[in-house]
């Protein structure tokens, strides 16, 4: 894509997960969406009776990393006795081989499972311990397991590309910042089936910091380093 942006110049192009911008009209964006995981962490830490918490991840690249990190600081914030198991399955579509590691994990007694791959809600199901999604809601597929999900909204990204686009100023820009919650380019997804479930306190908390995010009071920081597991 970036030979290609060289060979077009006056063709706006707008890639994910690439680097930096390259001038003149290469222009990047990514999924920063941990605010919200880092919510998703919080209710994780909150809602696991054993303190042992099992995460499937596809590769551990940047914006695989930046979640999951900010996930564990979540669930450290409201409790600090968790524990963390990760697994990579090499591989951005394998629900067999993420459903093995997830199985893995809740033999070592993990009760929540952060489901960052198809197949580990499948697995949390099946053995009827919990599971956290990641950048879409699958809750309605999986009502008694999927407890809550980091979404990430695609929309003001593109939507100020195409209006750079349309008024002729599109420039070799990074759109990071846009998958943020402050631009609503990410969020918590609604409790829905959970939303009686999860302790009062516990949602408070949640809904405190998330506020604390959106006003800017409260600052996830972003690791893009692989996430490692407890200590043992």
């Amino acid at each position: 894509a970036r030979r290609v942006a060289k060979d077009f110049p006056k063709v706006s192009f707008l890639m994910g997960s690439s680097g930096k911008p390259q001038a003149p009209n290469f222009a990047v964006f990514d999924n920063y969406i941990q605010d919200p995981a880092y919510l998703t962490g919080m209710i994780a830490g909150g809602v696991t009776k054993t303190n042992k918490i099992g995460m499937v991840g596809g590769f551990p690249i940047p914006e695989v990393n930046r979640l999951m990190n900010a996930f564990m600081a979540g669930a450290r914030e409201v409790n600090p006795k968790v524990e963390f198991t990760v697994s990579f399955i090499n591989s951005w579509f394998d629900p067999p081989k993420a459903k093995e590691a997830a199985f893995a994990m809740i033999d070592k007694g993990a009760d929540i499972l952060y489901a960052e791959r198809f197949g580990v809600s499948d697995a949390a199901k099946e053995r009827k311990v919990l599971a956290i999604g990641n950048v879409i809601n699958t809750q309605d597929k999986y009502p008694d397991t999927v407890v809550a999900s980091a979404l990430w909204n695609m929309e003001p990204t593109i939507d100020l590309a195409i209006k750079m686009v349309k008024d002729g100023k599109f420039k070799a820009d990074d759109y990071g910042s846009y998958s943020m919650m402050k631009h609503k380019g990410s969020e918590l997804s609604p409790l829905g089936t959970f939303d009686k479930k999860l302790p009062a306190d516990l949602v408070a908390k949640v809904r405190a910091r998330e506020a604390d995010i959106l006003a800017g009071k409260f600052s996830v920081k972003v690791d893009d380093g692989a996430p490692k597991g407890s200590a043992k």
